[in-house]
């Protein structure tokens, strides 16, 4: 049996207006990601910071929230100062000591090569060594040849992600000013009071997550830092050859390195060991087993246990965001995945909410008229 289907002109138009519409949407959203992930930014700044800057606004003698905003800033700014002036002075100090010991590791190297050289005499493989060689310094010429260019390029990226920076800091210093004023002009379009009801609670929810999320992250990498020093601290009473000083620069290299989630605390550690290793290989393989044994006691119970009453999350949605945050956006997107994961998790389970409501009231009557027949039975 053949079924033929008609359709008019107008409906046909439509319809493809509606697909290539929807498709110069999709374009026009990609073309402006950048934008976009800079103004998503500073939103998650600006709430990240809204609470701090509220409270300090309602103590203050005039009320400033420019004044709080401001405060805010210098100290964040200064926070992240005092870390550059704890981190980079021992890695400088550690990277010199490296190099005054170069000559001996050179001598020691030189050495075991000798016997090396005995060796490849002995089993005929210079040959094989000479192509791997020739092999090497073709590459090494191929990359002096793309240096340049490489140079140039990582210098407009730089500057590039600087401006971006700049800018995001200045929408979140804004939008910390005026918010409270843009969400009253918001709330004043509104004439139901049930649905201004209805989304200033769910905005209430998304603030909530977000500040919760900034609040657990703090903790959970504030514990990371104090424990890593504490063990590097330790580590200098049983190793004197290790500095003791460089417990306060872990500290602060872990808490801000594991703001960033999964992968930040691996990079610090993995930073704190090479710094280990060029004073006490010891001290680096014991912090190194230290650091395995307690990133699994973080992940399974110090980060769930903070984080799992803030943002109701599952490991696999977590890994998940953080994935994609991280492959799209670098690592400010792996910052903001968490957040935004759960902000979008709110809003989906208010739609069923509010879709389950909706099917109870369209049931009512029905219920009503099956009760009133069967009263009537």
């Amino acid at each position: 049996m053949k079924v033929r289907i008609e359709i008019d002109t107008k409906t046909f138009v439509r319809f493809w207006l509606v697909v290539i519409g929807f498709a110069f949407a999709i374009l026009a959203l990609y073309s402006a990601r950048m934008p976009l992930f800079i103004i998503g930014t500073a939103l998650f700044l600006a709430l990240a910071l809204n609470g701090p800057v509220s409270w300090m606004a309602r103590r203050l003698p005039d009320r400033s929230r420019t004044l709080s905003t401001a405060i805010a800033f210098m100290a964040v700014i200064g926070v992240l100062a005092a870390v550059v002036f704890l981190v980079v002075p021992p890695i400088v100090q550690q990277t010199a000591k490296f190099i005054d010991s170069a000559p001996t590791l050179v001598r020691e190297m030189s050495n075991q090569w000798r016997g090396l050289g005995n060796l490849i005499e002995k089993y005929h493989i210079q040959p094989q060594i000479d192509q791997a060689v020739a092999a090497i310094q073709a590459d090494a010429g191929r990359f002096a040849r793309d240096l340049g260019g490489n140079f140039i390029s990582g210098i407009g990226s730089a500057f590039g992600w600087m401006m971006a920076a700049t800018l995001t800091l200045v929408l979140t210093f804004l939008m910390l000013i005026e918010g409270p004023t843009w969400l009253n002009r918001l709330w004043s379009v509104y004439k139901d009071d049930k649905k201004i009801t209805s989304h200033k609670r769910l905005l209430g929810k998304m603030h909530a997550v977000v500040e919760g999320y900034v609040g657990g992250q703090l903790t959970v990498s504030g514990i990371d830092g104090l424990f890593a020093g504490l063990t590097v601290f330790i580590l200098s009473q049983f190793f004197p050859e290790v500095p003791s000083n460089l417990a306060l620069p872990t500290v602060a290299m872990l808490f801000t390195l594991s703001l960033i989630p999964l992968f930040g605390a691996p990079i610090g550690a993995m930073v704190i060991t090479l710094l280990l290793l060029i004073n006490s290989v010891p001290a680096a393989v014991i912090f190194a087993i230290y650091f395995l044994i307690y990133s699994q006691i973080e992940g399974n119970f110090i980060a769930p246990t903070i984080q799992s009453r803030r943002i109701e999350l599952s490991p696999l949605a977590i890994l998940a965001a953080v994935t994609i945050g991280i492959y799209v956006f670098g690592i400010t997107g792996a910052i903001i995945s968490i957040p935004v994961a759960g902000c979008i998790k709110v809003l989906v389970e208010d739609y069923l909410e509010r879709s389950r409501d909706h099917q109870k009231q369209q049931q009512k009557p029905l219920v009503k008229l099956a009760k009133k027949l069967s009263g009537e039975d």
